[in-house]
Protein backbone atom coordinates (compact mmCIF):
# COMPACT_ATOMS: atom_id res chain seq x y z
CA UNK A 1 0.00 0.00 0.00
CA UNK A 2 1.24 3.64 -0.86
CA UNK A 3 1.10 6.32 1.24
CA UNK A 4 -0.07 8.57 -1.14
CA UNK A 5 -3.30 8.50 -3.52
CA UNK A 6 -2.97 8.81 -7.47
CA UNK A 7 -5.03 12.31 -6.95
CA UNK A 8 -2.12 13.37 -4.80
CA UNK A 9 0.46 11.81 -6.94
CA UNK A 10 -1.03 14.10 -10.31
CA UNK A 11 -1.58 16.94 -8.02
CA UNK A 12 2.22 16.62 -7.40
CA UNK A 13 3.19 17.10 -10.97
CA UNK A 14 0.86 19.79 -11.66
CA UNK A 15 2.60 21.99 -8.81
CA UNK A 16 5.61 20.74 -9.65
CA UNK A 17 5.42 21.28 -13.42
CA UNK A 18 4.03 25.16 -12.85
CA UNK A 19 6.83 25.73 -10.58
CA UNK A 20 9.72 25.14 -12.67
CA UNK A 21 8.66 25.94 -15.98
CA UNK A 22 10.87 26.50 -18.62
CA UNK A 23 13.35 24.12 -17.46
CA UNK A 24 11.05 20.84 -19.36
CA UNK A 25 11.44 22.97 -22.38
CA UNK A 26 15.43 23.21 -21.69
CA UNK A 27 15.74 19.48 -21.08
CA UNK A 28 14.14 18.47 -23.61
CA UNK A 29 16.69 20.45 -25.97
CA UNK A 30 19.62 18.97 -23.54
CA UNK A 31 18.09 15.62 -24.86
CA UNK A 32 17.90 16.29 -28.22
CA UNK A 33 21.89 17.48 -28.22
CA UNK A 34 22.53 14.18 -26.35
CA UNK A 35 20.99 11.89 -29.75
CA UNK A 36 22.60 14.43 -31.87
CA UNK A 37 25.54 13.96 -30.69
CA UNK A 38 25.27 9.90 -30.92
CA UNK A 39 25.25 10.64 -34.51
CA UNK A 40 27.64 13.78 -35.03
CA UNK A 41 30.98 13.39 -32.97
CA UNK A 42 32.77 16.34 -32.31
CA UNK A 43 35.34 16.09 -29.80
CA UNK A 44 34.25 15.90 -26.56
CA UNK A 45 30.72 14.36 -27.22
CA UNK A 46 31.00 11.71 -25.17
CA UNK A 47 31.22 14.03 -22.08
CA UNK A 48 28.65 16.19 -23.16
CA UNK A 49 26.22 12.97 -23.29
CA UNK A 50 27.02 11.75 -19.87
CA UNK A 51 26.80 15.51 -18.56
CA UNK A 52 23.56 16.01 -20.17
CA UNK A 53 21.96 12.36 -17.98
CA UNK A 54 24.39 13.93 -14.74
CA UNK A 55 22.35 16.77 -14.95
CA UNK A 56 18.55 15.78 -15.56
CA UNK A 57 19.63 12.64 -12.19
CA UNK A 58 20.88 15.70 -10.17
CA UNK A 59 17.79 17.97 -11.24
CA UNK A 60 15.19 15.33 -10.45
CA UNK A 61 16.76 14.13 -7.45
CA UNK A 62 16.65 17.23 -5.67
CA UNK A 63 14.08 19.16 -7.24
CA UNK A 64 11.47 16.76 -7.77
CA UNK A 65 11.79 14.21 -5.10
CA UNK A 66 13.57 16.48 -2.16
CA UNK A 67 11.27 20.10 -2.92
CA UNK A 68 8.62 18.33 -3.87
CA UNK A 69 7.68 14.80 -4.29
CA UNK A 70 8.84 14.64 -0.58
CA UNK A 71 5.03 16.70 0.21
CA UNK A 72 3.43 13.38 0.21
CA UNK A 73 6.24 10.66 0.57
CA UNK A 74 8.70 10.74 3.27
CA UNK A 75 11.08 8.24 0.95
CA UNK A 76 11.41 10.90 -1.39
CA UNK A 77 14.36 12.10 0.81
CA UNK A 78 15.96 8.48 0.15
CA UNK A 79 14.95 8.65 -3.88
CA UNK A 80 16.49 11.93 -4.12
CA UNK A 81 20.04 11.02 -2.60
CA UNK A 82 19.88 8.06 -4.98
CA UNK A 83 19.55 10.22 -7.55
CA UNK A 84 22.25 12.69 -6.70
CA UNK A 85 24.79 9.96 -6.17
CA UNK A 86 23.60 8.61 -9.76
CA UNK A 87 24.49 11.88 -10.95
CA UNK A 88 27.33 12.55 -9.35
CA UNK A 89 28.87 9.35 -10.53
CA UNK A 90 27.69 9.93 -14.25
CA UNK A 91 30.10 12.93 -13.73
CA UNK A 92 32.83 11.31 -12.43
CA UNK A 93 33.05 7.99 -14.73
CA UNK A 94 31.32 9.93 -17.87
CA UNK A 95 32.66 13.59 -17.63
CA UNK A 96 35.79 13.76 -15.42
CA UNK A 97 36.96 10.18 -16.59
CA UNK A 98 35.85 9.90 -19.71
CA UNK A 99 35.05 6.04 -19.62
CA UNK A 100 31.69 5.93 -21.44
CA UNK A 101 31.61 6.20 -25.05
CA UNK A 102 28.53 6.52 -26.99
CA UNK A 103 27.44 6.15 -30.51
CA UNK A 104 24.97 3.71 -32.78
CA UNK A 105 26.33 0.54 -33.35
CA UNK A 106 24.28 -2.92 -34.98
CA UNK A 107 22.73 -5.08 -32.74
CA UNK A 108 19.78 -5.59 -30.81
CA UNK A 109 21.29 -3.36 -27.83
CA UNK A 110 21.70 0.04 -30.17
CA UNK A 111 18.62 -1.20 -31.58
CA UNK A 112 16.81 -1.37 -28.00
CA UNK A 113 18.18 1.84 -26.63
CA UNK A 114 17.06 4.10 -29.45
CA UNK A 115 13.34 2.64 -28.93
CA UNK A 116 13.70 3.24 -25.17
CA UNK A 117 14.57 6.74 -26.14
CA UNK A 118 11.89 7.31 -28.39
CA UNK A 119 9.74 5.82 -25.49
CA UNK A 120 11.07 8.39 -23.43
CA UNK A 121 11.22 11.71 -25.46
CA UNK A 122 8.08 10.90 -27.57
CA UNK A 123 5.56 8.08 -26.98
CA UNK A 124 5.81 8.75 -22.75
CA UNK A 125 4.09 12.16 -23.25
CA UNK A 126 1.16 10.85 -26.28
CA UNK A 127 0.52 7.71 -23.79
CA UNK A 128 -0.07 10.36 -20.38
CA UNK A 129 -2.20 12.68 -22.16
CA UNK A 130 -4.17 9.73 -24.34
CA UNK A 131 -4.57 7.91 -20.42
CA UNK A 132 -6.36 11.07 -19.34
CA UNK A 133 -3.11 13.03 -18.10
CA UNK A 134 -2.16 15.72 -19.81
CA UNK A 135 0.02 18.54 -18.91
CA UNK A 136 0.79 19.51 -16.48
CA UNK A 137 -0.55 16.66 -14.31
CA UNK A 138 1.82 14.24 -16.36
CA UNK A 139 5.57 13.10 -15.08
CA UNK A 140 7.71 15.49 -18.29
CA UNK A 141 10.66 14.14 -20.34
CA UNK A 142 13.79 15.11 -18.03
CA UNK A 143 12.79 16.22 -15.50
CA UNK A 144 10.93 13.65 -13.47
CA UNK A 145 12.23 10.03 -12.44
CA UNK A 146 10.87 7.54 -14.84
CA UNK A 147 11.36 8.83 -18.12
CA UNK A 148 14.75 10.13 -17.12
CA UNK A 149 15.68 6.38 -16.39
CA UNK A 150 14.09 5.02 -19.36
CA UNK A 151 15.96 7.67 -21.66
CA UNK A 152 20.01 6.55 -19.31
CA UNK A 153 18.81 2.47 -20.10
CA UNK A 154 18.18 3.71 -23.10
CA UNK A 155 21.96 5.83 -24.15
CA UNK A 156 23.42 3.21 -21.56
CA UNK A 157 23.08 0.48 -24.43
CA UNK A 158 24.09 3.03 -27.11
CA UNK A 159 27.23 2.69 -25.05
CA UNK A 160 30.34 0.86 -26.01
CA UNK A 161 31.57 -1.92 -23.55
CA UNK A 162 32.69 -3.14 -21.56
CA UNK A 163 30.49 -0.55 -19.07
CA UNK A 164 30.81 -0.48 -15.65
CA UNK A 165 27.82 -1.92 -13.71
CA UNK A 166 27.78 0.45 -10.99
CA UNK A 167 26.30 2.49 -13.71
CA UNK A 168 23.67 0.23 -13.63
CA UNK A 169 22.45 -0.24 -10.36
CA UNK A 170 20.64 2.58 -9.28
CA UNK A 171 18.25 3.07 -12.35
CA UNK A 172 17.65 -0.68 -11.99
CA UNK A 173 16.19 -0.30 -8.25
CA UNK A 174 14.51 3.07 -9.34
CA UNK A 175 12.92 0.79 -12.29
CA UNK A 176 11.22 -1.66 -9.60
CA UNK A 177 10.16 1.02 -7.96
CA UNK A 178 8.97 3.30 -9.90
CA UNK A 179 7.83 0.40 -11.91
CA UNK A 180 5.68 -1.14 -9.47
CA UNK A 181 4.45 2.10 -8.38
CA UNK A 182 2.74 2.64 -11.85
CA UNK A 183 1.10 -0.35 -11.72
CA UNK A 184 -0.48 0.05 -8.30
CA UNK A 185 -1.56 3.68 -9.27
CA UNK A 186 -2.52 2.77 -12.73
CA UNK A 187 -0.10 4.87 -14.44
CA UNK A 188 0.08 2.75 -17.87
CA UNK A 189 2.90 4.89 -19.28
CA UNK A 190 5.64 4.01 -16.86
CA UNK A 191 4.81 0.14 -16.81
CA UNK A 192 7.63 0.06 -19.28
CA UNK A 193 10.01 1.16 -16.76
CA UNK A 194 9.66 -2.21 -15.11
CA UNK A 195 10.24 -4.18 -17.79
CA UNK A 196 13.35 -1.61 -19.29
CA UNK A 197 15.66 -3.10 -16.40
CA UNK A 198 15.36 -6.49 -17.14
CA UNK A 199 15.53 -5.88 -20.65
CA UNK A 200 18.22 -3.60 -20.34
CA UNK A 201 20.97 -5.93 -17.44
CA UNK A 202 21.03 -9.04 -19.91
CA UNK A 203 21.72 -6.82 -23.26
CA UNK A 204 24.76 -4.86 -21.52
CA UNK A 205 26.13 -7.74 -19.43
CA UNK A 206 25.92 -9.87 -22.65
CA UNK A 207 27.95 -6.57 -24.52
CA UNK A 208 30.49 -6.61 -21.62
CA UNK A 209 31.00 -10.47 -21.79
CA UNK A 210 31.25 -10.66 -26.01
CA UNK A 211 34.06 -7.62 -25.39
CA UNK A 212 35.75 -9.45 -22.88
Amino acid sequence: MLPFTQEQFLAVFVSYNRAIWPVQFGMYQLGGLAVALLFWKPKGADRVIAGILAAMWLWTGIAYHALFFSAINKAAYLFAALFVIQGGYLIYAGVYRGRIQFGVRSGSASWVGIALIAYAAIVYPIVSIARGHPYPAMPVFGVTPCPVTIFTFGLLLLAAPPLSRWLLVIPFVWSLIGGSAAILLNVPQDWLLLASGFVTIPLIMAENRRRA
